[in-house]
């Protein structure tokens, strides 16, 4: 399979006190539980509405760090024909990459590969929120100045809306930074037991 490679373009970090979106930031300090400083940082978190689990029951945190494509942004916005320039940090998404522009299609279990030796496991598609079209709706407006409703972003977000996933492997990520995409691969005795 042909190696994947990007570029980050934008690093973004939430503090524990602010709601959806984030700051930009120079580089990320990737621990084994999260970015460090993020609100997201935990090894656990509660479930909310739309969970595999009931709301408000602590499970393993899947959703350590998000990522997004430039080219995904950038398909939303003339989706959404948007006079402003939609971003990463104002979707509240940790990590902007370029060269990577079907990254929302990423397997379960693929890993983006850093220079400074730092991994992040790939674990699920992020799906856009009625909470984020909500905040689309009122930070942003058309060049046709047609008013944009709250479900505009969900639709025009469906599978380009990024990835979440864990750290397998600390270390840092710094802007600019060179990033190899590793498709996941199933382990070889699964493919010779199915050939049986």
């Amino acid at each position: 399979m042909k190696t994947i490679k990007g570029q980050v373009v934008a690093l973004n970090i939430g503090s524990k006190n602010i709601e959806l979106t984030k700051q930009s930031c120079q580089s990320l300090e990737a621990e084994l539980d999260g970015f460090l400083g993020d609100r997201h940082q935990s090894p656990q978190r509660a479930c909310w509405k739309g969970d595999k689990q009931a709301e408000g029951v602590v499970r393993r945190n899947e959703r350590q760090w998000s990522a997004i494509a430039e080219e995904e942004l950038l398909k939303i916005e003339k989706t959404m024909d948007l006079k402003e320039k939609l971003t990463a940090a104002s979707l509240g998404v940790n990590i902007c990459f370029k060269g990577i522009p079907d990254l929302s299609l990423l397997a379960k279990g693929t890993i983006l590969k850093f220079p400074s030796g730092a991994e992040l496991q790939v674990e699920e598609y992020n799906p856009p929120c009625i909470e984020m079209g909500q905040k689309v709706a009122s930070s942003y407006s058309t060049n046709s100045g047609k008013a944009i409703a709250e479900s505009d972003f969900t639709n025009a977000a469906a599978f380009c809306r990024g990835v979440v996933g864990v750290v397998e492997v600390s270390g840092k990520i710094s802007l600019d930074d060179d990033v190899i995409v590793i498709p996941y691969k199933p382990p070889v005795w699964i493919s010779r037991l199915l050939k049986d």
